[in-house]
């Protein structure tokens, strides 16, 4: 797909790597949402080249954004990777110019930034919104094929076409080549879109054309914010986005193990370790906390449970299959994840008399909402810490205040427990506000539990060390005896 472009030298030809349609009306819009004006052209300087922004069309009912790379060679082989092939003339003739690759992930990630962080002041509904997409990519590398490419994107909600690239199309029975021609379609916010092409392109392709650092996995991680833990092949697309290396996959999936139990953390040895034998494999901490907080709420004694952030419903599957609890409900922010906790119970597939024991409902933690009230316990399980310090005392009237369940179950990182995490830099999530040493979060329990009436009970989840404590830390709030275990 070879376009001819106004703004660039005459006579040269510019490959466009990756284009993103919408018909939402004014479609103009995009230009806000990307922040990237549809009348003019736009370069910016790349470590390989230069990536240059423009719109082959703009009209009220569509709009297209190109993004268009010109590499130069040189450049290129000096930001090679460490571990990239090192053959002079590779450097110099290789795909790159014309294929989408790690380069246009890289190009895409610093030029639409704002766009991918999902900030739009004078179009902040629209940005939270999603919208008719349609993604582009002419030329894509991509090691699998076809069935590879659908596998990746269709459990994001994408309609996927996918055309394999012959090698030439004179010789057909040369067969075809590792490119082919990707289509997306589907209402997703535009945040995400980007996003997730960042991760998934180089997935795709299997290659990096930079050494990868211990920032790598933050990088993947704010980027994979909101989906990737609930991937179905979260683990293989982790281990592709970080070059198949041990120690940051390692990381990256204990992190991710943290935020979905669907996660695999193990890791396919390399070929020299092959004849050792495997370690035992380890309950990942995500499970282990489920564990946790289940047996707590079977020894309260509850038959009635809401979880206050419920995210995409995998901690509201146990609950429903657990039948000591007769009523069960789900509170989040995020109509996508409700969405996809309706999904994982299959609320459709419920009989009626099933389907009066679950409720899901939108609702923010920081305001008061009579659905909250009325229950046997209430679980918290990792959400205080993607609060704002200063909203905490808002959540504590609207939980222990306002809505007085029998007992409040919270669980949160321990601060102490980040070190044994190798090549973490901050906190374990990006959208953590905070993380508290176990004093810290002693503290604050037992100020909940003054002001509000309730006794509280500490302990750990997961693997103790004998310094640093456990990696999470539990409070269980009641009516009972204080207990500090």
């Amino acid at each position: 797909m070879v376009h001819r472009c106004a703004g660039f030298r005459s006579g040269r030809l510019c490959r466009v790597l990756l284009t993103v349609t919408t018909t939402h009306r004014p479609a103009t819009d995009l230009g806000y949402l990307l922040h990237k004006h549809p009348d003019r052209v736009q370069r910016f300087s790349q470590s390989f080249g230069t990536a240059t922004v423009l719109y082959p069309e703009a009209t009220t009912e569509r709009c297209t954004a190109a993004l268009l790379l010109e590499v130069d060679p040189v450049r290129l082989a000096r930001s090679r990777g460490r571990t990239s092939p090192d053959f002079s003339l590779g450097q110099y003739v290789n795909d790159r110019p014309y294929a989408a690759s790690s380069l246009l992930g890289v190009a895409m990630a610093d030029v639409f930034s704002t766009a991918r962080a999902g900030r739009c002041a004078s179009r902040q509904e629209l940005a939270d919104t999603a919208i008719p997409l349609e993604i582009g990519l002419p030329v894509l590398p991509c090691r699998g094929g076809e069935d590879f490419a659908r596998r990746v994107f269709e459990p994001l909600g994408w309609t996927v076409q996918v055309e394999p690239i012959p090698l030439d199309e004179r010789f057909p029975q040369w067969g075809e080549s590792r490119y082919v021609r990707l289509r997306l379609t589907g209402v997703v916010r535009l945040a995400d879109a980007l996003n997730q092409l960042h991760v998934l392109l180089p997935v795709l392709d299997e290659s990096k054309h930079y050494w990868q650092g211990p920032d790598e996995v933050d990088k993947l991680l704010r980027s994979g914010q909101g989906w990737l833990a609930e991937h179905p092949d979260a683990t293989l697309i982790t281990r592709r986005y970080l070059g198949r290396g041990g120690g940051l996959t390692r990381v990256a999936l204990a992190r991710l193990a943290e935020l979905g139990d669907d996660v695999d953390e193990s890791v396919e040895p390399a070929a020299e370790e092959e004849a050792l034998q495997p370690a035992e494999k380890r309950v990942p901490l995500n499970t282990a906390r489920h564990d946790a907080v289940h047996q707590v709420l079977l020894e309260l004694g509850a038959s009635s449970v809401i979880d206050l952030g419920c995210g995409p419903g995998q901690f509201l599957d146990r609950l429903v299959r657990t039948a000591a609890f007769s009523r069960v409900a789900g509170c989040d922010v995020s109509t996508r994840s409700l969405q996809i906790a309706a999904r994982r119970l299959r609320l459709e597939r419920m009989s009626e008399r099933q389907a009066d024991r679950v409720t899901l409902f939108q609702g923010a933690l920081t305001y008061e909402d009579s659905r909250m009230s009325g229950f046997d316990a209430a679980v918290l399980m990792e959400v205080i810490e993607h609060l704002d310090p200063p909203r905490l005392g808002a959540l504590e009237r609207v939980v222990f205040g306002a809505a007085r369940p029998g007992a409040v179950v919270v669980t949160t990182p321990n601060a102490e427990y980040n070190v044994r995490y190798e090549g973490l830099s901050g906190m374990r999530h990006p959208d953590h506000r905070f993380e508290w040493t176990r004093a810290e979060f002693a503290q604050w329990a037992d100020r909940v539990a003054a002001e509000h009436g309730y006794t509280v009970r500490l302990s750990g989840i997961g693997e103790v060390d004998e310094d640093l404590g456990s990696p999470t830390q539990m409070a269980v709030l009641t009516r009972g005896e204080s207990d500090h275990a």
